[in-house]
């Protein structure tokens, strides 16, 4: 009752300006880092997600009380399209599809291009529908240079048959079209960052040929990407972060579920390595050259695991303490993870995956104080006071010097990190977790919007018989 109660108010102030507005459920040990909440705009649909969050059981586990509406809505009786951008590799993208796809065993695939050596065994055998880019030489390799032909490409997929339609967007992926009886839900892990927030980074880094005629087509995405969002229904963020960046290029609301992380599989190892480990794509946003460049300082062992553009720039910057370890296995990857003394991540992400993973195995987190970060690691402030069971350290700056600065406060303070306690942390985020509360939203809107369509198709009937339209006679 105190949720509805709640609900309700917070209803009311959707009519009152604000520059962020925020209602939590109910109380949580992880405070506004639990999920379930809801960050508000001046968008439709609002109503429907403030009774989302009254829904929410009194327990704070983000599983929605069954209301009769709901519980008659079949999800394996739906006719479902999943629409996500591109397969062209294997990354948290394309894991939130294959956990959706595991949602919806009978769900067709769509995307722009795809290299099929790239899916998951569970994509392997579906129905998967490429666009009209995948004829293009060299589609799957160089299908950013396509960027001006990617939303004709994605507005011929004919999803007129489908009851629920999903997409993935962080590269194009709502655009399409879809049928006034089909519910859309986009599941955003960011914006398009390359025609948004990061364009000056990515226009500096071309050519002067290349650098105007991307800036001219990025100036028409934009106006496209805004007029997308709303033929979406309804919108959910992977993290508060994202639903801010949601609620600033689209002014719309969101939902936030955290995407799937395989946390619970974990195991924590009793004797941690005395090496320090990075992880991700060598791209400049991700700021490796401050972990290379700190540890290269301390002369502490760093392994670096990916690969990236910037990787050859960083080998030479690397002292001897450093190691590159490339693509490496599933296995190898949760092997360097549980034995690592910590993971540096001194970049700014959407949600930032790796560091859940991390935690996964008991090892803390050593971060940029920024992005999805803050809302999946327990971190301590630089010349804040200890806080209890923390699963990691933050530092303010990018900058190798506050990046070294981390690192020493981190080993002045390693016997107050509990691997067990990080590894309990972390569990929030596993895969069933999102997966129940992907389908407890679904169920909710689709739900509410076929009760919406059906009401407006009553109001039109009653409409016409109050108030039929004469005839003319000749």
């Amino acid at each position: 009752m105190g949720a509805i109660v709640g609900g309700f108010f917070f209803s009311l102030r959707l009519s009152l300006p604000s520059d962020d507005m925020r209602v939590y459920t109910t109380a949580s040990p992880c405070g506004p880092g639990a999920e379930g909440e809801v960050s508000a705009g001046f968008a439709p649909m609002a109503a429907g997600s403030v009774l989302l969050l009254a829904m929410m059981d009194a327990k704070g586990s983000g599983r929605l009380m069954q209301s009769s509406g709901i519980a008659d809505t079949q999800l394996s009786k739906l006719r479902v399209a999943i629409v996500h951008y591109w397969f062209v590799g294997r990354a948290g993208g394309e894991r939130v599809v294959e956990a959706l796809a595991e949602l919806f065993p009978q769900a067709d695939l769509f995307s722009l291009v795809a290299d099929r050596s790239t899916l998951a065994p569970i994509l392997q055998e579906r129905k998967l529908q490429t666009s009209f880019l995948q004829r293009v030489p060299g589609a799957t390799k160089f299908h950013r240079h396509f960027l001006f032909l990617q939303p004709l490409a994605l507005e011929q997929f004919d999803l007129s048959q489908y009851d629920l339609v999903i997409s993935s967007e962080s590269g194009p992926a709502k655009g399409v079209i879809t049928s006034p009886k089909s519910c859309h839900i986009c599941y955003c892990h960011s914006p398009m960052r390359y025609i948004w927030d990061m364009c000056p980074e990515y226009r500096r880094g071309m050519g002067r040929l290349v650098g105007p005629i991307f800036s001219l087509a990025a100036h028409y995405m934009r106006l496209w990407d805004y007029a997308s969002a709303g033929r979406v229904d309804y919108f959910v963020a992977n993290s508060h972060f994202i639903a801010s960046r949601i609620r600033k290029y689209y002014r719309r609301e969101s939902t936030v579920i955290h995407p799937p992380v395989d946390a619970a599989t974990a195991e924590v190892s009793e004797k941690p390595g005395e090496y320090y480990l990075a992880i991700g794509r060598m791209v400049d946003y991700k700021r490796f050259e401050l972990a290379v460049g700190a540890c290269t300082m301390l002369g502490r062992r760093l392994r670096v695991i990916g690969s990236g553009p910037q990787s050859k720039a960083l080998q030479r910057m690397a002292g001897p303490t450093v190691e590159f370890l490339g693509m490496v296995s599933d296995a190898e990857l949760r092997e360097n993870l549980a034995g690592c003394r910590a993971l540096l991540f001194p970049g700014e992400e959407d949600f930032g995956i790796v560091p859940v993973e991390a935690q996964s195995f008991g090892r803390p987190v050593i971060a940029y104080a920024a992005g999805g970060v803050l809302e999946t690691v327990r971190g301590v402030l630089p010349d804040e006071a200890a806080m209890e069971d923390p699963t990691g350290l933050f530092f303010t700056e990018q900058s190798s010097t506050a990046m070294v600065e981390a690192i020493l406060h981190f080993e002045s303070m390693e016997a107050e990190f509990c691997p067990r306690m990080i590894r309990e942390h972390s569990l929030q985020f596993d895969r069933e977790i999102f997966k129940n509360k992907m389908a407890d939203f679904i169920r909710f809107a689709v739900a509410e919007f076929r009760e919406r369509n059906h009401n407006f198709s009553g109001q039109v009937q009653k409409a016409r018989k109050s108030d039929p339209i004469p005839r003319i006679h000749s």
